[in-house]
């Protein structure tokens, strides 16, 4: 009966060793701290793709830039050095200019507008696109619409901008709008809170959830409610490593990283308004009905710039401005 029972036990441990030993390891890279749009994903993803495998898929999150920025994120992903992340959408340009699309100024008037357009056959266009530089495109999540904050005044009309020093992502199209409106547009990797308080840069443009994670309330007094362009995260795999996978355990990974992007783009909204009374209370001056038709004016013509003389580009551009009519 002992000796049953040891090897009834041998058996059990062996069993365990050779799953641990046979569970795939997923690493996940994204630029900012826990708590932050990204990893409300990316943890998400983690939780259902780990229960949903029975941990036969293992997530390892890599967050806070550990792995470098956005841009040395993707090329680690070409080459599947990590399998997996969540990136903004601004630094896929370089890779591939379709992503530029999204990133057109004021192209949607509302979330409902952005995910009926992305979750839909012409989001599935730019995902498919990606395939070419070596990515995967799964999914959507988001930052959210981006809003202006600067240290030196308030800003409610273009002219009010001109001169300021603004932080951008590493993407042609945000510096190409900031100087269409009249600033100094200033690429910087992300974080920047440093460079804010010494005052290396006046302002940033950054959705409401980045102002109160990354406390910027604490070093900029003035924000405007500019929604000017929709920030979005695209959630992406290595393609060299999606193509070892079957098709049941890639429709598992697709899945669930859908819903966790669903999971957190309903997250993100529903904790705008309070946030916005918190940055009120932190003292930040909001100027919440800016000149809008002044700034849209100013960024009309970027649609017939180089940056979208790409004919699949332009074609795509303007499908989804006939979209949102």
């Amino acid at each position: 009966m002992k000796k049953c029972f040891v090897l009834l036990l041998t058996t059990c441990l062996l069993f365990f060793y050779c799953n641990a030993l046979a569970a795939t390891k997923i690493k996940l890279g994204v630029v900012t701290k826990p708590g932050s749009a990204q990893n409300i994903a990316a943890e998400k993803f983690k939780e259902l793709i780990e229960q949903r495998s029975n941990k036969e898929f293992q997530v390892k999150i890599y967050h806070s830039a550990s792995l470098g920025n956005e841009t040395q994120i993707l090329q680690q992903v070409q080459m599947n050095t990590i399998q997996m992340a969540i990136v903004t959408g601004g630094p896929f340009d370089t890779f591939d200019p379709i992503a530029r699309v999204i990133n057109y100024p004021f192209i949607f008037k509302n979330s409902a507008q952005a995910d009926r357009i992305l979750d839909g056959p012409l989001g599935a266009q730019i995902l498919t696109s990606l395939e070419s530089s070596g990515f995967k495109g799964l999914s959507f999540s988001e930052n959210g619409f981006r809003n202006l904050t600067n240290s030196k005044h308030a800003v409610k009309s273009p002219d009010d901008i001109k001169g300021l020093k603004i932080r951008v992502m590493a993407s042609a199209i945000h510096k190409a709008i900031w100087q269409a409106l009249g600033a100094n547009p200033t690429p910087m990797p992300w974080p920047i809170y440093t460079e804010l308080e010494q005052k290396v840069i006046d302002g940033q443009e950054n959705p409401l959830w980045v102002m109160e994670v990354y406390k910027f309330y604490e070093i900029q007094k003035y924000m405007t409610l500019s929604r000017h362009v929709y920030s979005y995260h695209m959630d992406i795999a290595s393609l060299k490593w999606w193509k070892t996978l079957d098709k049941k355990n890639q429709e598992m990974i697709q899945q669930s990283m859908y819903e966790a992007a669903v999971f957190q783009r309903e997250d993100n909204r529903s904790k705008n308004a309070a946030r916005l009374e918190m940055l009120k209370k932190k003292g930040m001056q909001v100027v919440e009905d800016p000149d809008i038709d002044a700034f849209r004016a100013k960024v009309a013509d970027l649609k017939d710039m180089d940056l979208y003389s790409d004919p699949k580009v332009k074609e795509l551009l303007l499908k989804i401005m006939n979209a949102v009519k």
